[in-house]
């Protein structure tokens, strides 16, 4: 236990001690109490801003503290969200049918980042070709998605879709209780919270500190002794992993997904989320995450065309004055607040 909380209590996250947990249980407590202050509809919006937390604490582990950019998250993003509809689809009956999609979900996004990220990082491609390759992948997974509308692209009794995408996803249940409204509100809460934890645990840990070193320089911390290849694939799959979590709850909470979830525009999008809040700090992904995730739906459901031109033109800003991202410039400044105020001694 003792290990425990000093891996959540650790020095490679925006927070530590007693104050920063008491306002995480504060802030937590506010995401627990929505239904006394918010209807079943507009809680399960907020689901849909939190789910994509997992996808951009996976992007921060591996751009941020490995040092390795990708722009297919939304590959496996996709994969895993198919790979449920098929599952769950073929199991509809089954009392734990949605379980084991969720779980064959996660297993065919690792799977197919376990075959590509060998092949990138023990081929020892350089770190500014990974991009490109990843981006290549997510539009080549789009591109065959778009072209099964046919007949012929069923798989059991499911339906893919085409660019009409497959629809009729089922709800995450168990036994007869279907997760819907609040009760899938706080299953996506529950999970993030998870995620977040657990993200930050390993990234105070032992293995973390190695991502660090092979992000500072990758050829020292291999003369030390250290295997890098191994580590790398490891974050890139875990990342993956993580992608996968949150197609899942995307398509359990929306029912479909189509061949767009996974196309050049959504391939940017955790991109842009994690470098606004900031690529080095699990924390301000999350927060840049949930921030631009609710901004982009309030334009989007107002009508305002020009969401995502204010999306794009928030992350060319925050390059050029915050290159190390909103949030982490933010709590850098408030922190530096008590340290010139001893200079000055006040």
């Amino acid at each position: 236990m003792e290990r425990i909380l000093r891996l959540l209590n650790g020095s490679e996250d925006i927070g530590r001690g007693l104050p920063y947990w008491a306002i995480f249980a504060a802030v937590l407590a506010l995401f627990i109490a929505v239904p006394l202050y918010l209807s079943e509809f507009a809680a399960y919006n907020v689901s849909f801003y939190l789910l994509n937390i997992p996808m951009a604490l996976g992007l921060c582990i591996l751009w941020g503290y490995c040092g390795t950019l990708s722009f297919g998250q939304v590959a496996y993003f996709g994969v895993a969200g198919y790979a449920y509809g098929i599952i769950a689809g073929n199991l509809i009956n089954h009392p734990l049918g949605t379980l084991i999609g969720s779980i064959g979900g996660i297993i065919a996004a690792m799977v197919l980042a376990g075959i590509f990220g060998y092949f990138v990082f023990f081929a020892r491609v350089q770190t500014w070709i990974v991009p490109i390759l990843t981006l290549v992948l997510t539009l080549l997974l789009e591109t065959f998605l778009g072209q099964t509308a046919g007949y012929q692209w069923r798989v059991g009794t499911v339906q893919l879709g085409g660019y009409n995408g497959m629809t009729g996803i089922p709800s995450f249940q168990l036994g007869s209780y279907v997760f819907s409204g609040y009760a899938f509100f706080y299953f996506v809460l529950a999970i993030v919270t998870v995620s977040y934890l657990l993200c930050r645990a390993l990234v105070n840990s032992s293995f973390g500190k190695v991502l660090l070193a092979i992000r500072e320089d990758a050829l020292r911390t291999e003369t030390l002794g250290y295997d890098i290849r191994v580590r790398q694939w490891i974050a890139f799959v875990l990342a993956a992993a993580l992608a996968g979590l949150s197609g899942l709850l995307y398509v359990q909470w929306g029912n479909y997904i189509t061949p767009s979830q996974v196309g050049l525009l959504a391939a940017a999008l955790p991109v842009i989320w994690v470098a606004v809040g900031g690529r080095e700090k699990l924390l301000a992904a999350v927060i840049g995450t949930y921030a631009l995730n609710w901004i982009n739906y309030k334009l989007s459901s107002s009508g305002n065309q020009y969401a995502l031109v204010i999306t794009g033109t928030l992350l060319v800003a925050v390059m050029l004055f915050f290159p190390r991202g909103l949030v982490v410039s933010l709590f850098d400044l408030v922190a530096r607040i008590p340290a010139k105020r001893r200079a000055h001694g006040e």
